[in-house]
This record gives C-alpha cells, sequence and structure tokens, in this order.
C-alpha cells in the first residue's frame, strides 16, 4: 500500500458562458489536487491507496469522494473537515499549460493538527507520499512535515514541491530539510528553476543528494525526464501523444514511478536496492502514464488497461 497526505483542489477551468454580450463567465469545475490526483492515478494503475486529506462536507468534498472511491482509493484515514473546499481557476495557454488562481484563504487542506496525524493513520503502508501546498501552508505544514519525518523510520518518503509562486514564496520551500527524510524528491523543471534559480540541474540534483535524497527525477515535459539516482544520471524519453492539457500529467508521473518501483518490491526503505537501469524503466513506465493524461481533459489519469495504447 502507498499512502498519500495532501490536499484535495476544485479546479475551475473558465470559457465563454450564458448569452452572447452579457459578459458572463462558464467555470466548468473538475476534481484536482496534486496529492489527491496521485492517490487516484495510483489507484488506478493497480496499486491498494491510501489518501490522508482534510475533506470536507461541501458540494467539492461530494465530489473529491466521489472520485477517489470510484477510483478504488481507500478513504478510511481521510478526515471530514468542516472548514470549505479550496478553489482553483485555471487559464489553459495555447499548448494546453494552466495558470492558476486559487482561493485558498481558511480551506480544510491546511489546518492538520498534531492530534489529527497519528502515525496510525499511515497503516501498513510501505510508501507515504505528500508534497505540494500541503507541506508549505499553515498552519497545517508543521504537522504534515512532522508526520512525514516520524513515517521515514518505517516507509519510503517521496515528495513533490509542485511550487504554487502565487501561494508561497521561496524561502517556504524547505527542499533541502525534506531530503533529510525523503527518499524520493520529484519535480518539474519549472519547479526547479523556481527553487533555485541560475542552478544547473546537474548542481540541483547533486544538492540534493548531499542533504539525503536518494532518487531525484526532474520532468521536462514533451522533452522528457532527468533521473538521477546518487548521482548517476540518465535521460528519459516521453512519448508523443496529441496533447489537450498538461493538467494533472506530474501527479500520474509521480504515480507511475512510485507504482513501478512498488511493483518491483523496491519499497518499504531507503531505495537501496535500486540501480539506474531500474530507475531508468519506473520513470519510462511514469512517462508512459503521464501521457495519456495529457490526452485528456483536466486531470484524469489512466487505467492501468490503458497504457497498451502507448508507447
Amino acid at each position: 500500500m502507498i499512502a498519500v497526505l495532501g490536499e484535495c483542489v476544485a479546479d475551475g477551468f473558465t470559457g465563454a458562458g450564458g448569452e452572447a454580450g452579457r459578459g458572463e463567465l462558464g467555470l466548468r469545475v473538475l476534481p484536482g489536487g496534486g496529492p489527491a490526483n496521485t492517490a487516484v492515478a495510483l489507484a488506478r494503475l493497480g496499486t491498494p491507496t491510501r489518501f490522508l486529506g482534510r475533506v470536507s462536507g461541501d458540494v467539492f468534498g461530494a465530489l473529491f469522494r466521489d472520485r477517489l472511491t470510484s477510483s478504488g482509493v481507500d478513504l478510511s484515514a481521510a478526515v471530514e473537515a468542516a472548514e470549505p473546499s479550496t478553489l482553483s481557476v485555471a487559464a489553459l495557454d495555447d499548448d494546453g499549460g494552466a495558470a492558476y488562481t486559487f482561493y485558498a484563504g481558511g480551506t480544510a487542506d491546511w489546518q492538520w493538527s498534531a492530534e489529527e496525524l497519528d502515525p496510525a493513520r499511515l497503516g501498513p503502508a510501505t510508501c507515504l507520499h505528500t508534497g505540494s501546498l500541503a507541506l508549505v501552508r499553515e498552519p497545517g505544514r508543521a504537522a504534515v512535515e512532522e508526520f512525514a519525518r516520524r513515517a521515514a523510520a518505517r516507509a519510503t518518503v517521496s515528495v513533490d514541491p509542485n511550487v504554487r509562486p502565487s501561494l508561497a514564496v521561496r524561502e517556504d520551500y524547505q527542499v533541502e530539510r525534506w531530503c533529510r527524510w525523503a527518499d524520493v524528491l520529484k519535480l518539474s523543471d519549472d519547479d526547479l528553476r523556481f527553487l533555485m534559480p541560475g542552478a544547473s540541474v546537474e548542481r540541483a540534483c547533486d544538492t540534493w543528494h548531499a542533504a539525503g535524497a536518494r532518487l531525484v527525477v526532474v520532468t521536462r515535459g514533451a522533452a522528457g525526464a532527468l533521473v538521477s539516482l546518487g548521482g548517476e544520471r540518465a535521460e528519459v524519453r516521453a512519448p508523443r501523444v496529441e496533447v489537450v492539457d498538461t493538467v494533472g500529467a506530474g501527479d500520474s508521473f509521480t504515480a507511475g514511478l512510485l507504482h513501478d518501483l512498488g511493483a518491483r518490491g523496491l519499497l518499504g526503505g531507503r531505495l537501496d536496492g535500486l540501480d539506474l537501469e531500474t530507475a531508468v524503466a519506473a520513470a519510462s513506465f511514469a512517462a508512459r502514464v503521464s501521457a495519456l493524461t495529457c490526452s485528456v481533459a483536466g486531470a484524469n489519469p489512466p487505467w492501468a488497461q490503458a497504457l497498451a495504447t502507448v508507447r
């Protein structure tokens, strides 16, 4: 089992609506949020998945629960939150990339307490994945970080910073500190430029390896990904697909990577048995999962049987 700790977000996509000339704006809302997307993708790939989230009782919370449970995610460790859900409004560019505006003040996802994150919530999971806004937003960030740090005593820990500059500043992303207890660090090239402006990818990877992360993977969109295992590096290509949008692509990549490592029996420790060839194979599988997510609208990761269509 893999446990995922983090937020659910209602992703609103803008588009013209209403009668012409009235200045109305249509908003199509889909369930999202980086960690929730990763949990859904893992479960659809066939990995037993537990989601640790604070899920609101509002209309968006019902949408999140339906998506998670229908995908096969275990919600027994989720918290029923009294606060409202987080909303983001995404504007898509011509390449399918999204720019987000967040409505996140006082919402359910960031209100974690130490009491809510008792170590027992991890259950039998051999891996914990976390990151995104849950690791940087007050008041719950310290409780999330402490839970992950303690989980590292018996589980592989994966982190995706998934930076959101509109909601957090660079200093909020304490990646080197997280690497003290994280085994896997997955991030995008945009994340890297924000976190270490001007640094080469090689220098960034070596910095995070020195801090403690065994495996660092940097995704590069259509250019594929860079895999760095303890300083050994290799490139992974991205499959060619017709891109509808890139929403949830990075989250699906993370799921594919962890699913493949888990299927090989490598999760549950410090990845000491992982070699570069196997890490590249896992990242190549992850790139296929990510590519399929890009071929449909919104964060809608594929089910396992769909992977045969992409090479």
